[in-house]
């Protein structure tokens, strides 16, 4: 059997899947001359978008305080403080697409609130993966066959098998989905979830029989 003829080859498989995630940023934001006034403010709207959330928690599936960021706002030469600013973000995660685009709706429309995103994912364990790991491996069994059968012989066991990686692709997002408060009457907002590349690669030898070459 050591010195069976061997079939190398690469299996690979490809697949666009519906997102399981969506996740989008929340900031809230405040600017005055007098800083404990900003603070406040900034305080006051980061409440309001967390009690928004709270009323929508059967939509939002995970909700993480991000960057608080307070700073002085200075003239272009020298150290005078003119104003302060202050905001706070919150990154939330949510597997209900249908509600999604009317709670970023509602949370731009608060008082001095930006909201940018969505961006979407698939679950860390998500069973695309192995779904594409197995069909990587199906397409590399399929590729030994037809080279061994091109030889007249046929596959008779697997010598070795390795992973070479699997890619999930960059993050697919909606391109310049930022909105802050208009003063425009609520709306409905569709949002179109984007596909998510998920593509695994292996390397496979298989021990064939003897080819018929004559």
């Amino acid at each position: 059997m050591a010195d069976a003829p061997v079939v190398a080859v690469r299996g690979e498989a490809y697949r666009e899947v519906a997102p399981e995630l969506a996740r989008f940023t929340v900031t809230a934001v405040a600017r005055d001359r007098d800083r404990e006034t900003t603070l406040t403010r900034v305080a006051e709207r980061a409440a309001a978008v967390r009690a928004l959330l709270d009323a929508a928690e059967p939509a939002v599936e995970r909700r993480e305080t991000g960057q608080v960021h307070v700073w002085p706002v200075t003239k272009r030469a020298g150290e005078r403080v003119v104003a302060y600013q202050g905001s706070v973000s919150t990154t939330v995660t949510t597997t209900d697409f249908a509600a999604l685009g009317e709670l970023m709706l509602r949370l731009a429309d608060q008082e001095q609130v930006e909201v940018a995103g969505p961006v979407w994912s698939l679950r860390p364990d998500s069973p695309a993966y192995r779904e594409a790991r197995q069909a990587a491996i199906a397409d590399a069994l399929v590729r030994a066959r037809e080279y061994a059968e091109a030889l007249g012989a046929r596959v008779i066991a697997l010598r070795e098998l390795s992973d070479t990686g699997m890619s999930a692709g960059p993050p697919m997002m909606m391109v310049g989905a930022a909105y802050s408060r208009s003063g425009e009457p609520e709306r409905e907002l569709e949002l179109d979830p984007a596909p998510q590349p998920v593509q695994a690669a292996v390397e496979a030898r298989f021990t064939i029989s003897e080819p018929v070459l004559g």
